[in-house]
């Protein structure tokens, strides 16, 4: 793995004591003094083998998947009668995020097995293929992806531990119902609470909403991202001030989601190849278009929206912003309020909060939703395919960053470079280095062009040697929430 661009770290030790009840930020705040990011750790290229073990998030007693020293993986599973048996694996540097199906070989007793070529670092989705039918493997657990229910396994990265569950103090994670009167139905939501929430009754917290990927829910910022343990371990460290994190489906009544098969999230829009299905179309994107692209007549960067943001934008403003507020103790503000998405949610959260600046101060972008698009790669092709798979390589001319026109990009938004420094403390963009949806030299040239334009708040991060991947958004979301609130 490439070793990541250093950084000066940044970490600032302040007490629960400043989110007094009383505290407000100014009407006439000033734009933030500039900070530098901290990235995450990364195992570097001579990085000591793991061992041998069992997939984490198998069942009691289930040894398979099993994950070898060298970060391949055996699969086994029991089909006596079965006449063919493949094993589908989610991974990047396959040229797409389609799942690609690998046979299994069947055993005297009955039994499949499968062993992968060494795996990436971090969460990966799979499922089984049984005489051409999807199948779940029963040895291990499931979370949502792909719309539908997928197996998972956690491949460990040497050395690197922040969003592994540790001896600190944990928060806790809540699940929630509200009623939307404008869905007019109930809606479900995640919410984690800081270590010492319910103990000091008078602090007040700032608040940071989450929004997940194609296919996904409520439950994968949680489940996958692990956001409560990364918060959980920065805050130990001293390195971020105590926060509320709520995250939501922006899927309403199937527009777009799920009552209708369509999925707001990655991007893709196409069919998922040995998936059960093909998820339709996000909101504002056609079918089989790259989700980054805006929506017709939505100017560069407008990113489909609308009014308000769009109908989960509404949705947001006038039920789960103020559901969340009257029942939990936050800070209630703009200068304490933070969105952040990844792919598909990251195109929702620049069309939600670029139109309700006077109520977000903290945009981060994860992999979409920038004006830089998906595209370009890295220098090269990326990590091989999940299994031997040659993976597509990655244009030899990166994409060009798309002209800049602040009367039209994020909505208009930055049409007043100063006004837009003023209202938003923090707008944080990453991709990974890897071919082949993510697209760093686009968003290098882009902040370029933010900068040149006046826009002075703009912080790039790009996650060496991942892609379009959990990976890549755990350590966007370490980064952006050392940026938080400071």
């Amino acid at each position: 793995m490439k070793t990541a661009v250093c950084f000066a770290l940044f970490a600032a030790v302040l007490t629960c004591n400043s989110y007094a009840a009383s505290k407000k930020a100014p009407k006439d705040s000033k734009p933030a003094v500039r900070q530098e990011l901290s990235p995450p750790p990364v195992a570097g290229p001579n990085a000591p083998a793991g061992v041998q073990h069992a997939n984490p998030y198998n069942v009691y007693g289930a040894q398979f998947p099993r994950i070898e020293a060298d970060n391949r993986v055996t699969f086994h599973f029991t089909a006596p009668t079965a006449q063919k048996v493949q094993v589908a694996l989610v991974t990047s540097g396959q040229g797409s995020l389609n799942p690609l199906p690998y046979d299994m070989t069947k055993g005297a007793d009955g039994v499949w097995t499968y062993t992968s070529v060494p795996q990436g670092p971090g969460y990966h989705n799979y499922w089984m293929i049984v005489d051409g039918a999807t199948v779940l493997d029963p040895g291990t657990r499931t979370f949502m992806g792909y719309s539908h229910m997928c197996n998972g396994y956690e491949i460990p990265e040497a050395g690197v531990d922040f969003y592994d569950l540790k001896d600190v103090p944990h928060g806790n994670v809540l699940i929630k119902n509200y009623f939307s009167k404008t869905a007019n139905a109930w809606r479900r939501i995640y919410v984690y609470t800081p270590p010492g929430y319910d103990e000091n009754l008078k602090i007040r917290y700032p608040v940071v909403y989450l929004q997940h990927g194609s296919g996904e829910d409520e439950t994968v910022w949680f489940e996958m991202g692990r956001a409560n343990l990364i918060v959980d371990n920065l805050l130990a460290a001293g390195k971020v001030k105590p926060v509320i994190v709520v995250s939501e489906t922006s899927i309403i009544n199937g527009a777009g989601g799920r009552g209708a098969g369509a999925a707001p999230g990655r991007g893709e829009g196409a069919g998922r190849g040995a998936g059960p299905g093909a998820p339709g179309a996000p909101v504002g994107v056609a079918p089989g278009a790259r989700g980054a692209a805006p929506a017709a007549g939505a100017g560069r960067g407008g990113f489909g929206g609308g009014a308000g943001g769009g109908a989960y934008g509404q949705l947001m403003t006038n039920d789960l912003i103020p559901w969340v507020d009257a029942h939990f103790r936050t800070l209630a503000d703009r200068d304490h309020r933070a969105m952040g998405g990844l792919s598909m949610g990251g195109m929702i959260t620049a069309s939600i909060t670029m139109v309700n600046l006077d109520k977000f101060s903290y945009i981060g972008l994860f992999s979409g939703g920038s004006a830089a698009g998906f595209g370009g790669g890295g220098g090269g092709r990326g990590r091989g395919g999940a299994n031997g798979a040659a993976p597509a390589a990655a244009p030899t001319t990166p994409a060009a960053a798309p002209a800049l026109d602040l009367k039209t990009v994020y909505s208009g938004a930055m049409a007043d470079p100063a006004e837009f420094d003023r209202k938003v403390k923090v707008l944080f963009m990453s991709y990974g280095t890897e071919a082949p949806l993510e697209n760093p030299e686009g968003l290098k040239r882009h902040q370029e062009q933010l900068i040149a334009a006046g826009i002075t708040n703009s912080y790039i991060y790009l996650s060496p040697g991942t892609t379009h991947e959990w990976q890549t958004w755990r350590r966007s979301f370490y980064t952006f929430s050392q940026l938080l609130f400071k």
